[in-house]
């Protein structure tokens, strides 16, 4: 291993300088909270899916509907993915709702879609673990920073053939949805929002980290849908993340999704966003 080179005179005061926020987001749209938050109290559910430990299960929310995910018998994370349910093209965007947002997202604080569409898919209107905020290890809840647990990673480092990882569990969900094959739907499945995830990074090397989830049974977290919606979610494997995940080690629950519909007149106003109008020229036009 080759020695590290020696700092620079001048190293402090390049390290000094203060950072830049790349998206200030203050321009960003702003979801009606109270509209959204109206709308829910005399909404009438219409469906629930189960999610089974160690698996996955999709859902469908129209519109202008709201869904709810909801830890029901003990500390258990989930990844979740969204697509366009009428365009699977245009799905969940992490990396760009990370820089848009933060590594963590919470109440008001949107999913944004894939590029050329870059519009909300869904906004945050309830968080039961809002509370929990940035611990003194750096650690939040509701990532967008972890990409899902996945057998390909686990046969890099540990030579495994494990299949209930999130990233299979949501590859079957969605095959068995839409009636493709496994290679078909896997293309489809993207980087996740960890539902209930407590992570961040270590400040020492920086390295993505998990702890035990603070969710309890009750705790919830509320979505309402700006467009039309196909979700897929898959109960971790690693159970509240407090230890390992990809297999069957640590202690799992499920995870119950409800959809809501709003009565007829409570959204008056409200439209679903249009794709971005960016003019897709790219300099050529």
């Amino acid at each position: 291993m080759t020695e590290p080179l020696a700092a620079p005179a001048d190293a402090e005061q390049r390290r000094a300088i203060k950072p830049v926020v790349c998206y200030p987001n203050d321009t960003l749209p702003v979801p009606d909270l109270r509209l959204y938050q109206a709308a829910r109290q005399g909404a009438e559910k219409t469906g629930e899916v189960l999610v089974q430990p160690r698996d996955a299960a999709c859902f469908e929310v129209p519109a202008g509907h709201f869904f709810r995910i909801t830890s029901v018998e003990g500390p258990q994370v989930g990844d979740l993915n969204l697509w366009n349910r009428n365009d699977l093209s245009e799905r969940f965007y992490s990396g760009k709702t990370r820089a848009l947002h933060g590594t963590h997202i919470s109440t008001g604080e949107r999913m944004w879609s894939s590029f050329p569409h870059l519009r909300p898919m869904a906004t945050i209107v309830a968080d039961t673990l809002g509370w929990y905020g940035i611990d003194a290890y750096g650690g939040s809840v509701h990532d967008v920073i972890g990409t899902r647990c996945d057998p390909y990673t686990g046969n890099l480092l540990a030579g495994s053939q494990y299949h209930h990882c999130c990233h299979s569990n949501l590859t079957r969900a969605l095959a068995d949805h839409i009636g493709v094959s496994l290679a078909d739907a896997e293309v489809h499945v993207h980087d996740v929002l960890n539902v209930f995830m407590c992570t961040g990074f270590t400040r020492e090397t920086g390295q993505y980290f998990m702890k035990a989830s603070p969710v309890r049974p009750g705790d919830h977290l509320e979505f309402f849908a700006e467009i039309g919606l196909l979700g897929a979610l898959s109960a971790c494997p690693g159970g509240d993340c407090s230890s390992e995940h990809s297999s069957d080690a640590a202690a799992c629950y499920p995870l119950l999704v409800e959809i809501f519909a709003p009565a007829g007149a409570a959204l008056e106003g409200w439209q679903s966003p249009q794709p971005n109008g960016y003019d897709r020229s790219h300099g050529r036009g």
